[in-house]
């Protein structure tokens, strides 16, 4: 499963802020090794402090080193496919993470844990709503 930001700042940082079945999903995930990150979601959330919308305590490179020593985690790095899947996505929404995830997902044929209903709405891949 890829993980959109908001689940993986909430599965690292803030896990009561997941639902039973979030968490569930999310720590199944993890141990068997099946949970991935796009590397953009680093991005989006570096973007997201410089700005002062989010404080997560930590730098972002902290941050980064507590997902690495979290373990659990695949973290996929942007490429040229998964632009090119990011570009050629038929969906008017302009979020560059938001497609980066989609495409991240699309390009290894998973689902991805979110609570963004546009982000559902386009890929709604394997029928996976959560919902708190």
């Amino acid at each position: 499963m890829v993980f959109d930001t908001c689940a993986l700042l909430w599965t690292t940082l803030a896990p009561a802020e997941l639902s039973q079945k979030e968490l569930m999903v999310a720590n199944r995930d993890i141990e068997n090794g099946t949970a991935c990150v796009s590397s953009i979601s680093f991005w989006e959330i570096g973007i997201k402090m410089k700005k002062k919308f989010l404080d997560i305590e930590m730098t972002l490179e902290s941050y980064i080193k507590k997902i690495r020593e979290f373990g659990g985690f695949e973290i996929i790095p942007v490429d040229e496919m998964i632009w090119m899947t990011n570009i050629n996505l038929d969906w008017l929404h302009q979020d560059p993470a938001d497609r980066t995830i989609i495409a991240t997902a699309m390009m290894r044929g998973m689902p991805i844990l979110t609570r963004d209903s546009i982000i559902r709405s386009f890929y709604p891949h394997q029928g996976w709503d959560v919902e708190k």
